[in-house]
C-alpha cells in the first residue's frame, strides 16, 4: 500500500482536530473569562528510504523519509481578555495575571479567572457552580454592601455600624507555568507537573494582576483570526483529501496495469 495513503490519513485527523478546535472557540466567543485553545503539531518519525539501482547505476544513498503529521497537545493560550463592566458587585475581574483558587468537592483545588462570585447560604464567596473559594470569611447577613479593593481587600457596611467593616482579603493563585494548566470545564483548570505548584500572594504582589469589582473578564478568543485559522485548517484538509484521491488513482493504475 502506497505510504502516501497513510500519511494523508494523519493529516486528515490532524486538521480535524484543529477544526474542532476553532469552533470550540468560535462557540465560546462570548463566553466570561474564556481562554482560546490552540492545537500543536509535530511530524512523525521518519525511515530511511532506499532507491534501487537501475540499469547502469547505482542504488541512491538512504534519505529520510516522514510519515506524517501528529497532534502532540492541545495548548491553551492565557492572554488577558477586555474587561466588560456588569455593574454587579459580585463580579470580579483580574486584571493581569492569576486566578482564583477554589475548593472542589473532593477536596482539591481548582482554579478560574471566571470572578462572577456568589454568596452562599453561609454568607461565603463562591463560583457560579457553588465551589467555595479559598478565601474563607463571611458576610454577614444584614450587610447591605460589599466592597472589594483593587488590593483584594473586602468591606462590607452593615447596619448599626458606622464605618465600613473589614471582612477579609481575596488572594491570588499563579504559576511558573499557566500553559501547563488542564481544563477542566466551567472556567476551572487544575495544576500539573507541567504547570508546576500554584504560589498565592495578596493582589499586586509578586506580579499578580488586581481586582475590579463590576467588571467580568471577556473571552480572548480573536474571531477574524479564529475564522482564518478556519478556511486554513479546511483548506488543508481538502489538500490531504487530494492527496487520498491521487494515491488511491496511482494504486489503481498500478492493479489495472499487472492485470493486463
Amino acid at each position: 500500500m502506497l505510504d502516501s495513503l497513510y500519511i494523508a490519513a494523519t493529516g486528515l485527523g490532524a486538521q480535524q482536530s484543529r477544526i474542532d478546535a476553532v469552533s470550540n472557540n468560535v462557540a465560546n466567543v462570548n463566553t466570561y473569562a474564556y481562554k482560546k485553545q490552540r492545537i500543536n503539531f509535530e511530524d512523525v518519525f521518519y525511515r530511511p528510504l532506499v532507491q534501487a539501482p537501475g540499469v547502469g547505476t547505482a542504488a541512491v544513498l538512504p534519505q529520510p523519509v516522514g510519515l506524517g503529521v501528529a497532534v502532540s497537545g492541545t495548548q491553551t493560550v492565557f492572554t488577558a481578555g477586555d474587561l466588560a463592566q456588569t455593574n454587579n458587585p459580585l463580579d470580579v475581574a483580574i486584571k493581569g495575571d492569576g486566578f482564583f483558587e477554589v475548593e472542589m468537592p473532593d477536596g482539591t483545588s481548582a482554579y478560574t479567572r471566571l470572578g462572577s462570585l456568589r454568596l452562599n447560604d453561609q454568607g461565603e464567596f463562591t463560583t457560579q457552580d457553588g465551589e467555595r473559594l479559598k478565601a474563607r470569611f463571611v458576610v454577614p447577613s444584614d450587610a447591605t454592601a460589599v466592597t472589594i479593593a483593587s488590593t483584594g481587600q473586602v468591606t462590607a457596611t452593615v447596619a448599626g455600624q458606622d464605618k465600613p467593616v473589614s471582612l477579609g482579603n481575596f488572594e491570588l493563585a499563579n504559576f511558573v507555568n499557566p500553559t501547563g494548566l488542564t481544563p477542566l470545564g466551567g472556567g476551572l483548570f487544575a495544576a500539573t507537573n507541567d504547570s508546576g505548584p500554584a504560589f498565592v500572594d495578596d493582589p499586586g504582589q509578586q506580579g499578580l494582576g488586581t481586582l475590579n469589582q463590576g467588571y467580568l473578564e471577556a473571552s480572548n478568543v480573536d474571531l477574524n483570526s479564529e475564522l482564518v485559522d478556519l478556511v486554513l485548517a479546511q483548506q488543508a484538509y481538502q489538500l490531504n483529501s487530494k492527496v487520498v484521491q491521487v494515491s488511491d488513482d496511482i494504486l489503481s493504475t498500478i492493479v489495472n496495469f499487472r492485470r493486463s
